[in-house]
């Protein structure tokens, strides 16, 4: 089993642990913000366990079917989350509603706090660890969790401190008015999840940083070219793919020509993980005036 099956797997049962803190929290106050923030949690679990089936089904070798893969499932999955997020939301708004109509006295605040700010502490932790390997990895599924663990540790500190405040001056429907902010920032993150998810299941390119990034290795590798030129890329999960027009000299071998491809591509992969490329070789005459210029200094790095 890969690392970001492993963490994907931690998740879950990271995720329940945390519910069954947050809910017996609430159990033992009758907080209705208390009760958004053990909602959100079970979302973290279901998202969790969506993020863990993604990641598997987005690591299975191409196909007949599939010939470019599978990756697209962990950005099926980000969306999914971002769906569940917002429906969450919904029903802590309903909550807190009922709360706003009908306010009454908690009941063991200190000990409904300590238990909810353990639960906080748990998924702050966790939350750290999931966007670092989740960008390291280049899973979309991972980030997306640890996004959504971030608004769940933000939302987890409002209540606290709110529901402190409430019950030290005695006003009970500050209770149900956490419980609507605690729904907007599931709803914000919820938004962002989905548009995040749907950039990449639109094949939108990799940010210019990175094209930068592959326009120069292309042309700090490629001596012996003439230019390259209609770069595009895009993303699915964790895989990059990129593609591009190769201008060699008309009198080159193919021999030449194909070791060329292979010096750029092994520059290509060393600065990106999981990158999918396809170089299409043509004859001079091909040359666009706008395009990328290959360094005339021969490299040497591969020798």
């Amino acid at each position: 089993m890969n690392k970001t099956l492993n963490i994907a797997l931690i998740s879950i049962a990271i995720g329940i642990l945390v519910f069954a803190l947050k809910y017996w929290a609430y159990w033992i106050t009758g907080s209705v913000a208390l009760f958004s923030d053990a909602l959100e949690s079970t979302v973290n679990v279901a998202t969790a366990l969506v993020a863990y089936i993604a990641i598997r089904v987005a690591a299975i070798p191409e196909d007949e079917n599939h010939p470019y893969g599978h990756h697209k499932a962990e950005l099926m999955s980000a969306t999914l989350e971002g769906a569940l997020i917002i429906i969450a939301a919904f029903v802590i708004l309903w909550q807190a509603y009922l709360a706003l109509m009908t306010p009454r006295p908690l009941t063991e605040v200190r000990e409904g706090l300590a238990i909810n700010l353990v639960a906080g502490v748990i998924n702050g932790i966790w939350c750290y660890y999931l966007l670092r390997e989740g960008r390291k990895l280049h899973s979309p599924a991972l980030v997306a969790d640890g996004k959504h663990l971030l608004t769940d540790v933000y939302s987890s500190l409002g209540v606290i401190a709110g529901i402190a405040l409430a019950a030290w001056l005695g006003i009970w429907w500050l209770d149900g008015a956490l419980a609507i902010l605690v729904a907007a920032n599931i709803l914000w993150s919820g938004y962002h999840v989905v548009q995040s998810s749907l950039s990449g299941l639109m094949d939108e390119a990799l940010s210019e940083a990175d094209q930068a990034t592959i326009k120069s290795i292309i042309a700090e590798h490629g001596a012996g070219a003439v230019q390259a030129h209609d770069l595009r890329t895009r993303q699915a999960g964790q895989a990059k793919f990129i593609d591009f027009h190769l201008v060699v000299p008309s009198d080159m071998t193919v021999f030449d020509a194909h070791e060329l491809c292979d010096r750029i591509e092994a520059a290509l992969k060393i600065e990106f993980a999981h990158m999918r490329i396809h170089i299409h070789l043509e004859p001079e005459h091909k040359a666009h005036k706008r395009a990328i210029e290959i360094d005339t200094i021969p490299d040497h790095s591969g020798d």
